[in-house]
């Protein structure tokens, strides 16, 4: 679990940092930093999905993940959790948490890192995958707080309730995980990761919680190809 926890500081304290850059210059340049860090956002997404190899699979997965999304309103769901906390937590002039909580949440646990590098801390309590993806979403979550604030901070917990799930299950989930699973999650969360860069350039509006059954519908659709 070391990993898990230091995955989670990191992202609360690189959080911390983001939000005390607000204010001043940084916030007088808020439209422009939104616009890189839209644009860098998609680029990571697209690199993942390129690499790819089953495109067919992608897009069933993601067509069926947020036809069941879309029924079970996950979006609202989410939304309406990520609300409760903001009337708690945020002013009223936030407006930005709901947006920061769940694009945050879906860009820092949707990545292979994250699931294969909770699994070797569970099973071998080898952190260095979980320690380098630390890095990453240290730096990342200052450049998304920047815009975002406290709703990228409460991202933290979620990660680590994820990513502390899987190390705790690991000994069970290890042995339905190969490396082709392990690419098609990544695949489709690369393109959630594009859809949350798309969203902040107020290209599209997507429901980005309804595409989360996706991930689970990839992998099922991955169990039926390997048993025929």
């Amino acid at each position: 679990m070391n990993g898990t926890i230091v995955n989670t500081l990191a992202i609360v304290f690189g959080s911390l940092i983001g939000m005390s850059l607000k204010s001043g210059f940084i916030k007088e340049k808020s439209n422009a930093i939104m616009g890189a860090l839209g644009l860098s956002v998609i680029i990571i997404g697209l690199q993942g999905v390129i690499q790819y190899d089953s495109p067919l699979k992608l897009i069933v997965s993601l067509a069926l993940g947020v036809l069941i999304g879309e029924i079970l309103d996950l979006d609202g769901l989410i939304n309406r959790f990520a609300r409760r906390i903001e009337k708690r937590f945020v002013s009223s002039e936030e407006g930005r948490f709901v947006q920061g909580f769940v694009g945050a949440s879906i860009l820092f646990g949707v990545g292979a890192m994250a699931i294969v590098g909770s699994i070797q801390s569970g099973l071998e309590s080898n952190e260095t995958i979980l320690y380098t993806k630390s890095l990453l979403d240290f730096i990342s979550s200052i450049v998304y707080a920047s815009t975002f604030g406290l709703g990228v901070l409460f991202s933290g917990f979620v990660i680590l309730i994820y990513q502390g799930t899987i190390t705790v299950l690991s000994s069970v989930i290890a042995p339905f995980l190969n490396d082709v699973i392990i690419a098609d999650v990544g695949a489709v969360g690369s393109a959630l990761v594009m859809a949350i860069g798309l969203n902040m350039l107020n290209i599209t509006k997507l429901k980005l919680a309804n595409f989360l059954p996706s991930v689970f519908v990839v992998i099922l659709i991955s169990f039926l190809m390997l048993s025929i």
